[in-house]
C-alpha cells in the first residue's frame, strides 16, 4: 500500500483495499502530515535552489565548467536554470505530479555531485543529500504509476 493511499478518493481507496472506518481515521492525520511535510520540504528546497540561480551565484560557474560550459555561457544559463527550479517548485506546491518529482530527485543528486567534481570536498555532497532524498521520499510516498509508460499516471 502506498503511504498516501489514505488521502485518495474513497472509491479508489476501497477498490485498492486500503483502510476504512476507525483505522482510516487514525491513519489520515499522520499520512496528511507526512504528505505536507514532504511536499513543503520539496518546495522550499527547490525554490531556494532556484533563487541562487536567479541571482547567478558565482560559485556555480565552476559547476557548469565540469560539463564543459564556458563561463560566459554559464552566466547566461544559471538564471534560466534557476527559473526552471522555481517553476518546478511552484508546480510541486500547486500539484505535485510524479513526473516533476521524478525529475527533482536525480537533479538534486546531480547538483550535489557537482561539488566534488568541481574540486570541493565530498562533504558538500553529503550535506546536500536531502536535495535528492526528499523528492525521492515524496515520490515513494505518492507511489509510482502501475506502468512506466502510463503518461497519465506520471501527471497525477
Amino acid at each position: 500500500m502506498r503511504a498516501f493511499a489514505a488521502l485518495e478518493p474513497a472509491a479508489a481507496r476501497n477498490a485498492a483495499g486500503a483502510a476504512s472506518g476507525p483505522a482510516l481515521a487514525r491513519l489520515v492525520p499522520h499520512a496528511l502530515s507526512l504528505h505536507w511535510l514532504l511536499r513543503m520540504a520539496c518546495v522550499f528546497e527547490i525554490v531556494g535552489h532556484g533563487a541562487f540561480g536567479i541571482i547567478t551565484k558565482q560559485a556555480w560557474v565552476a559547476y557548469y565548467g565540469v560539463v564543459g560550459v564556458p563561463p560566459e555561457w554559464a552566466y547566461r544559463l544559471i538564471p534560466r536554470t534557476g527559473g526552471v527550479d522555481i517553476l518546478l517548485g511552484h508546480l510541486v506546491l500547486l500539484k505535485p505530479v510524479r513526473a516533476a518529482l521524478l525529475y527533482l530527485a536525480p537533479w538534486g543528486l546531480w547538483t550535489a555531485l557537482l561539488r566534488p567534481l568541481s574540486g570541493e570536498p565530498v562533504w558538500e555532497t553529503i550535506e546536500r543529500a536531502p536535495n535528492s532524498l526528499v523528492p525521492a521520499a515524496f515520490l515513494a510516498g505518492r507511489g509510482l504509476p502501475a506502468a512506466w509508460r502510463d503518461r497519465r499516471g506520471w501527471l497525477r
